[in-house]
């Protein structure tokens, strides 16, 4: 039976959680995940996890936080002069917004603390510092990808 390699474009249905037992995403009652295993297009530990699987093929994986998102960076927790905001904008805690690095390059941030004249912003990727465990369902694997492209 055909198992996964690299260059090997994949169809998977996944259920991630935390340690703690919390789904942060599910392929459910959606089209199962595409992706060219080695590509990058996925974190490092889920290309490793399917890897060696055949079609049908389930098991659970378990990511530590190098291979997924990284750990946290504190570096990455900033501090923004409230009058910085637009005054009408009602921040919340746990508030995702977008910024600008003043390059052109647009990153999320997350809304963590509002103080009397200044907000908390984290740009750590929300699952950054995060064991992660995928249940993992193979549905497909569709070949790899031609080296050369024909006109």
């Amino acid at each position: 039976m055909k198992q996964v390699k690299s260059g090997d474009k994949v169809k998977v249905h996944y259920h991630g959680k935390l340690t703690n037992g919390e789904t942060f995403d599910s392929s459910a009652g959606r089209a199962p995940l595409e992706f060219e295993v080695g590509s990058g297009m996925v974190i490092k530990g889920f290309d490793d996890g399917v890897t060696g699987m055949a079609v049908g093929d389930k098991k659970t994986i378990n990511i530590p936080a190098d291979e997924a998102y990284g750990p946290r960076n504190p570096d990455m927790v900033i501090e923004m002069p409230k009058d910085r905001f637009p005054p009408e904008m009602q921040l919340e805690i746990g508030m995702p917004l977008m910024m600008s690095d003043g390059s052109g390059q647009n990153f999320q941030v997350t809304v963590t603390e509002i103080k009397d004249d200044a907000v908390i912003l984290d740009a750590n990727h929300p699952l950054a510092g995060q064991e992660l465990i995928f249940d993992l369902e193979l549905v497909e694997i569709a070949g790899t990808s031609p080296l050369i492209i024909m006109p």
